[in-house]
């Protein structure tokens, strides 16, 4: 188990963690905090990525590996004054790049990721997700989840064919309707316009292993309780404490007051 504390230029505080779990042998999240040096920090801001890998005991390590680096990449290089759109380029490139791995490794056919990237820009947040990973925004006494699963799960409850209290529980929550390098198209989900941050805002990114675990409210509680790096701690020993099943990932920026 390790932390990353960072501190942005930004004034945003934010912190990492990450744990195998108790039932696996492998850790398939992958995750990355990264900005830019000198005056390109003023155009790119700060990049956070999360991604859980499927296909296999290597095929999901490496694809989400390969989604985070490329995110990165594609975020750093793209030309344009654009986060929002440098977001879905990446996601998309991603993509690509791992069906053309499994392409050349035919031992990963399958392989696959979700994949949650978020970057902030003078405050401002822009955001591109695919799969079941999620990114929330406590603010104040509230917290709001700005992704929504592409699960098979979560489709039942769009449906009105399964309650939305109990999907969190549902025995196929964890079947994805959609993940980089699974199908044809990509059609990741992306605001509208960007998110204006205010003092005080904290964003969670987390995989399955961690929301499948500790409720929304309890989230809140604890990021509201602690600072970025306490939180990470305290919600990845409340997932270990539970059994921890899955791999679990946390990533927390925090808008400094």
């Amino acid at each position: 188990m390790s932390a990353d504390p960072h501190k942005a230029k930004l004034e945003i505080e934010a912190a990492s963690l990450t744990d195998v779990g108790l039932q696996r042998s492998n850790n398939e999240d992958s995750s990355l905090y990264w900005e830019p040096e000198g005056e390109e920090f003023s155009r790119k801001g700060c990049l956070a990525v999360i991604a859980d890998g499927m296909g296999g005991y290597e095929g999901g390590q490496e694809a989400s590996r390969l989604a985070v680096e490329t995110v990165r990449h594609v975020y750093d290089k793209f030309p344009e004054d654009d986060p929002q759109k440098a977001l879905i380029e990446a996601l998309g490139t991603a993509h690509r790049n791992i069906q053309r791995y499994a392409e050349e490794h035919p031992e990963f056919q399958g392989m696959g990721t979700t994949c949650t990237a978020v970057s902030i820009v003078g405050r401002q947040l822009c955001f591109a997700h695919i799969g079941d990973s999620r990114l929330y925004l406590v603010r104040e006494e509230m917290i709001s989840r700005l992704t929504r699963d592409h699960s098979y799960v979560s489709r039942l409850v769009e449906n009105g064919i399964v309650r939305s209290e109990d999907a969190e529980s549902h025995p196929q929550r964890h079947i994805l309707t959609a993940a980089l390098g699974s199908g044809r198209e990509l059609e990741p989900d992306f605001p509208e316009h960007p998110v204006p941050l205010e003092n005080g805002d904290t964003l969670v990114l987390c995989t399955d292993g961690l929301w499948g675990l500790v409720g929304d409210q309890e989230l809140r509680d604890t990021v509201k309780a602690y600072a970025p790096e306490e939180s990470c701690a305290e919600l990845v020993r409340l997932a270990l404490e539970r059994g921890g099943p899955d791999n679990v990932t946390v990533l927390i920026l925090r808008v400094a007051d």
